[in-house]
């Protein structure tokens, strides 16, 4: 006796579906499919045989799983949310292969969302409703609207824009809920020459740098890091315009907004640093405790994720 729900008015010719999974009437569920524990299948739906669903996803009604696509554990997709495989179709030609899709987990995906085909949306991702997803998301962010930008990250709230200025603040460092990460508000002085904004490493700069690098001419859609280091300490002033840096250490996040030449940020290692919101004229000046080594970059998040548990 399965040991799985379909109901009776539902169709299920898969015959790999996980313990505790419900199929409600009117889903449709295609040979070869592979379904995993505790799913909810809600009615009106459509999964084909080539369609990957982990344990504890939801489907809500409306939605098409179709060939190609991998849904990872406790993911959420909303209503009438819409999958596409073929970027060119062309009726009764289809494809050598169809693009594969990923869902990581614990993804949200809101209602009336269009996912293009061949993109990945990153773990805890959350996509808005009717947002039209043409390119991969990157784990935790917040995207919205068509095309869709990133609008902010999950547990990491920004900045009020309309908050005051930031040299109305008092000089020094301010610890962030990402431990090792602290807002350095450095010394700006003033007078009818102009004026003047100074750190001292090893002192306001909490080290002694190796290289630095700048980062401008960047389009206001584009994101930039997206890496952790394992050794290197990063400081972060934006001399022109503004960016917003989110820091993330895999349990919690915090966004700062670097909009004056007072402001830095302090990146220590085994931090997830992210940079986007970047105005037009924007120019990011990052001081580096190390010489560039491609064998201390962490470009994957799972792999970071997996590092950081690893370590006493």
């Amino acid at each position: 006796m399965a040991d799985y729900f379909v109901h009776p008015k539902a169709m299920c010719d898969s015959k790999q579906v996980g313990a505790k999974t419900h199929v409600w009437e009117f889903a449709r569920v295609l040979e070869g499919a592979v379904i995993g524990s505790e799913v909810n299948i809600c009615p009106h739906t459509l999964i084909e045989g080539d369609v990957v669903v982990g344990d504890r996803v939801t489907i809500k009604s409306g939605v098409q799983l179709w060939d190609g696509l991998r849904i990872e554990d406790d993911v959420f997709i909303g209503p009438n949310a819409t999958f596409t495989n073929d970027p060119f179709p062309i009726s009764r030609t289809p494809p050598a292969e169809f693009a594969t899709t990923v869902v990581e987990r614990g993804a949200s995906i809101g209602a009336n969302a269009t996912i293009l085909p061949g993109v990945t949306i990153g773990q805890r991702a959350m996509i808005g409703a009717g947002a039209v997803v043409t390119r991969s998301v990157p784990p935790n962010a917040v995207v919205a609207g068509n095309p869709a930008r990133i609008r902010g990250y999950v547990g990491a709230p920004p900045e009020d824009p309309q908050s005051p200025a930031s040299t109305q603040g008092v000089e020094g460092a301010q610890a962030s809920v990402v431990p090792g990460v602290a807002l350095h508000r450095l010394a700006t002085r003033r007078d009818l020459r102009g004026s003047l904004t100074v750190g001292e490493f090893q002192e306001e700069i909490p080290f002694a740098p190796m290289r630095y690098f700048l980062v401008f001419d960047v389009p206001s859609s584009e994101i930039r890091g997206e890496h952790a280091h394992r050794t290197c300490h990063l400081f972060m002033v934006c001399v022109r315009g503004s960016v917003s840096v989110v820091a993330d250490d895999g349990e919690r996040r915090e966004e700062f907004h670097l909009d004056h030449p007072n402001l830095g940020v302090h990146l220590p290692p085994m931090v997830w640093g992210t940079q986007y919101k970047y105005t037009p004229d924007a120019v990011l000046l990052v001081f580096a405790s190390e010489h560039y080594d491609p064998d201390d970059y962490i470009r994957d998040y799972q792999q970071f994720l997996d590092e950081v548990s690893s370590r006493p």
